[in-house]
């Protein structure tokens, strides 16, 4: 299974922020197609579609807290599934939680809060884009 270095998987209840998230990652390199989700549920939905398709993307952006199913219960099962486990994952959220960033560091993936302004939220995102997998 590998992953398209130019697919980029956001999941955020929020469309404001996955709108944000998208464009920006757009105006760093206009050639990554980014997915969204709104939850665990329809991530791991594009997941399943992606593995069947041998599409997988290479980075998952996450929110923490989003309703019928959260980043950290999708994090869980993404990690049972060897074939997602090589995805590389970023929590990026608005939470400062010292146990969400334990849980985080217990799967091993990234944890970042999401900036304020724009001119670090640019910075941030190419932070992230740096964290993609190798095709």
């Amino acid at each position: 299974m590998t992953t398209n270095s130019k697919k980029v998987l956001c999941v955020d209840d929020d469309e404001d922020d996955q709108l944000i998230v998208s464009e920006t990652i757009l105006e760093i390199d206009d050639s990554i197609e980014v997915a969204t989700a709104l939850n665990g549920h329809e991530a791991l939905a594009f997941l399943d579609q992606a593995k069947a398709n041998d599409d997988l993307p290479c980075l998952i952006i996450m929110d923490i807290n989003m309703p019928l199913m959260d980043g950290k219960q999708a994090l869980v099962e993404i990690k049972k599934d060897k074939e997602l486990d090589q995805v590389p994952i970023v929590m990026f959220t608005t939470s400062s939680s010292q146990l969400d960033m334990a849980f985080c560091e217990k799967y091993g993936v990234e944890f970042i809060t999401k900036p304020i302004n724009m001119q670090d939220f640019r910075s941030t995102v190419q932070k992230l884009l740096s964290l993609r997998a190798a095709p």
